[in-house]
């Protein structure tokens, strides 16, 4: 994992989400498959909804990659067993 110490470059404006991390676990292991996959991500605390009878807003991780990635990265991913954001 990253250096805490150390602060990265944000990427640019012009992000596509891949994935969205409900727990912290679960966070660090989809970091750590995306630095041993060299492929640079933004992780930002964003909130969404969850649930449909019982629906609540959480707070979540979720994983940006520059758009030209994004492909190679869900493609990683979902060989790893996770779901991951698809664009509209």
């Amino acid at each position: 994992m990253a250096d805490p110490a150390i602060t990265p470059e944000p990427l640019e404006d012009d992000l596509e989400l891949v994935f969205i991390a409900a727990k912290l676990e679960e966070a660090r292991t989809v970091e750590a498959i995306l630095e041993e996959s060299a492929i640079e991500y933004e992780v930002r605390v964003e909130q969404y909804k969850s649930g449909v009878v019982f629906a609540s807003v959480r707070a979540g991780a979720f994983f940006y990659v520059l758009p030209e990635a994004a492909p190679g990265c869900r493609e990683i991913l979902r060989q790893r067993g996770y779901r991951v954001h698809e664009p509209d």
